[in-house]
């Protein structure tokens, strides 16, 4: 029986990276995959999946609007699938992490999402509090903060480097606008400690 797996980490944790190690190993043993990512611009642009190692995949952009079960049975139709994988999966709707659940319970498709587990406020995505909620198997990427202890948060910063507490959820960056800390440096630099 198939099952849908959610690999979460802050940012700068290599969930691309690991994403895409992966996809290779199933292309590389000659089964097919079929790979999803947010349709907000990242590294590498619009439908393309772009590790910080210098690896990059072009894979099916999404949008709140895209059937993903659909475009996948589309596909699983004109040739086997043998895995999904589903990269920024934090900005998915709910609505398609149950069209996902239903890929690996109705079609017996596995499904590998991975994901930021919380924004720069400290507050759930919906796409990754869905994914906690339904996920067959939650996997934690590692990340470090600057003090060596497990990165668990994801800090925004401005020009200046000072902590940005207010704004929109979706905001693409990476180490110019990001910075992975443990909780305890997380809400030091927020003011959120008590």
């Amino acid at each position: 029986m198939a099952k849908l797996y959610f690999y979460y980490a802050s940012m700068n944790a290599g969930k691309s990276t690991t994403l895409l190690q992966a996809d290779f190993n199933y292309r590389e043993r000659g089964m097919r995959t079929l790979l999803f990512t947010a349709g907000v611009h990242d590294r590498g642009g619009t439908g393309v999946i772009d590790s910080r190692l210098g690896i990059r995949v072009g894979a099916i952009p999404f949008d709140a609007s895209t059937d993903l079960q659909q475009i996948a049975q589309d596909a699983h139709f004109d040739a086997p699938l043998a895995c999904v994988l589903v990269d920024e999966a934090q900005f998915l709707s709910a609505a398609q992490v149950r069209q996902l659940a239903a890929l690996c319970d109705e079609d017996d498709i596995p499904v590998l999402a991975y994901g930021l587990r919380t924004d720069f406020q400290g507050k759930l995505f919906a796409g990754s509090a869905e994914l906690l909620a339904l996920a067959d198997s939650l996997i934690e990427i590692k990340s470090v903060c600057e003090c060596g202890r497990k990165a668990t948060m994801n800090l925004r910063v401005d020009d200046s480097g000072r902590a940005v507490r207010q704004g929109e959820q979706k905001q693409i960056g990476g180490n110019e606008r990001y910075v992975a800390l443990c909780r305890r440096h997380f809400m030091q630099r927020t003011g959120a400690a008590g």
